[in-house]
């Protein structure tokens, strides 16, 4: 199978050479490779054509400086790549993120998914992140004689970015296979877009994998630490992916609880309600969504 690989990236002078250096080991070589630079600022633009001017399946596409727009700007930045090729000359289609280190056998996996499941829709490996033994919260420290190439883990310094479930193919790390992508209509340009994609995936009966055994290193770890922005997009996510209020408040409480936070679920909920944009999702895909989410909470208590 042939892949397209889309890395959008920003502003990533300290992660970009580690991440097109992981890609251009990998075993398995049948891809192209786009990255998209979105109006960097630093050296992001010099690293990438100096390395690309080495390499054949390397291409760099740099755009103006845009507007940040969470969850909406990375979704546009990709299909910025996207329309710069022929998508049907693919099989699948990858969206990465410039931050990520693969292990040099991590496509030659996903391939053997796509390859032997027909089903499969969407794939990924597991994300890391590195771990501040003397300290118990989350940090990514570098050290600059590490080899970002070595995934042996010896000491346990990486271990799994506890975000979602192992099941969960997270946004940096997305591969699609094409028809499933078609089926998709793509990404939407929306806040929760990494969400809405395994959602609509499995409305046109395509199957989610994460492969447990292997794993990519996330050099800049997501925010873990939880605040009111944080709970005002989660109500702008609730919104996006078609839910209704009490669909809304079931996934807000969960949310509050796990985070021992009675004020998150005020705040998300009220961000709900305000939410006045017209949804980029068809009637269908609302009631798909409803459905299934009503059957995944009902299933809690075995109904």
């Amino acid at each position: 199978m042939k892949f397209l690989i889309i890395i959008p990236a920003h502003n990533e002078e300290s992660n970009i050479s580690a991440c097109l250096e992981s890609l251009k080991s990998q075993s398995f070589q049948d891809f192209v490779c786009i990255v998209v630079n979105d109006g960097s600022t630093d050296r992001t633009q010099q690293i990438v054509e100096d390395f690309i001017s080495k390499t054949s399946n390397f291409k760099v596409l740099n755009l103006p400086k845009s507007e940040h727009q969470p969850g909406a700007k990375v979704v546009r930045t990709f299909n910025k790549g996207l329309e710069t090729v022929d998508e049907k000359s693919f099989d699948v289609i990858c969206k990465y993120d410039a931050d990520i280190v693969f292990p040099r056998n991590y496509l030659e996996k996903i391939n053997q998914v796509f390859v032997t499941n027909q089903k499969a829709g969407i794939v990924s490996g597991l994300v890391y992140i590195k771990k501040d033994k003397s300290n118990s919260e989350i940090k990514n420290l570098r050290n600059p004689n590490e080899n970002w190439l070595d995934f042996s883990n010896t000491n346990n310094e990486w271990t799994f970015e506890n975000l979602s479930s192992k099941n969960h193919v997270r946004g940096p790390v997305k591969a699609y296979r094409k028809e499933c992508f078609e089926d998709m209509k793509g990404l939407r340009t929306v806040l929760g877009w990494d969400n809405l994609d395994i959602l609509l995936a499995k409305k046109h009966g395509w199957e989610v994998f994460t492969i447990k055994d292997i794993w990519v290193k996330h050099l800049r770890p997501t925010a873990y630490k939880y605040n009111d922005q944080k709970a005002e997009k989660l109500g702008q996510y609730f919104y996006n992916i078609g839910l209704n209020l009490p669909l809304a408040m079931i996934s807000s409480a969960k949310s509050s609880f796990k985070n021992h936070s009675a004020k998150e679920f005020f705040i998300t909920i009220k961000s709900f309600l305000k939410q006045k944009e017209k949804l980029n999702l068809t009637e269908d895909e609302i009631r798909f969504i409803r459905n299934l989410r009503w059957k995944e909470f009902l299933s809690n208590f075995g109904l």
